[in-house]
């Protein structure tokens, strides 16, 4: 597919129509993906439903179906709000630089976030997509490093200025908070990273990156405000949850 071969180079050499062509395709998987999320909850309030019990819950078999299904529920509006417009950014990201491989990276980091999450999450139903954007987070912050690219290092800088709260989220301090759902999804995002690290974003070199620069200074990427939350548990066994029952977040 020639949108999958090409990528952005040299301002003076662009292909308007293509570039147009891919601006849109890139848009196009993140926006459904998120109308999705908010389908679901809409039905959920309307119809008087709750989808909790198709999230995660560690090492159960019927707790299992959540890694398919957990990205989608949302415990309200404001944990789809926090997680939709994170996702839909570093899903953009992820098609656009990475067009040939972005759906395998995807699939990669929402199953296996979700599988790791099964694995040495708390007995509790996991809920959210927070997951998969700590996922997307990680995998694009460690391959612009990795790969010193202006575009990639800029985007991922946005992205840990925005969402610096990241951090925390990884860690055990707020028991509503799924940190093994965050953790599972960063690890990944780390390792594919690493793993994809010879697969080249091609471009051709601006000029003023070819020009000696003896007071060039390092760019320095803070790490401190915002937070994407979360993944929702309760605190009950799986055989006595019920609707009304207590949850963390």
């Amino acid at each position: 597919m020639p949108l999958f071969r090409y990528y952005p180079s040299n301002p003076k050499n662009l292909d308007p129509e293509m570039e147009k062509k891919i601006f849109f395709h890139s848009l196009l998987f993140p926006a459904i993906f998120v109308l999705l999320l908010w389908i679901v909850k809409i039905i959920e309030l309307t119809a008087g439903l709750s989808f909790v019990k198709l999230g995660i819950f560690p090492r159960h078999l019927n707790g299992l179906q959540g890694v398919l299904f957990s990205p989608f529920i949302h415990s309200d509006f404001s944990h789809l709000i926090s997680n939709s417009l994170p996702f839909f950014i570093l899903g953009f990201m992820l098609i656009y630089f990475y067009r040939r491989i972005s759906y395998r990276i995807f699939f990669l980091l929402y199953i296996l976030s979700g599988i790791s999450t099964w694995f040495m999450g708390r007995e509790a139903w996991h809920i959210g997509a927070s997951g998969v954007v700590y996922a997307l987070a990680a995998f694009h912050f460690v391959s612009g490093i990795i790969r010193s690219d202006v575009r990639l290092l800029t985007l991922s800088a946005i992205v840990v200025f925005l969402y610096g709260g990241l951090v925390w989220g990884l860690l055990p301090i707020r028991p509503e908070i799924s940190w093994e759902g965050h953790l599972s999804g960063a690890i990944f995002g780390v390792a594919l990273a690493f793993y994809y690290r010879k697969y080249i974003v091609r471009r051709e070199k601006f000029d003023w990156e070819d020009e000696p620069d003896d007071d060039e200074e390092e760019d320095d990427f803070t790490n401190d405000t915002g937070e994407i939350v979360f993944t929702e548990s309760t605190t009950t066994s799986i055989a006595d949850s019920t609707d009304d029952t207590p949850k963390i977040k």
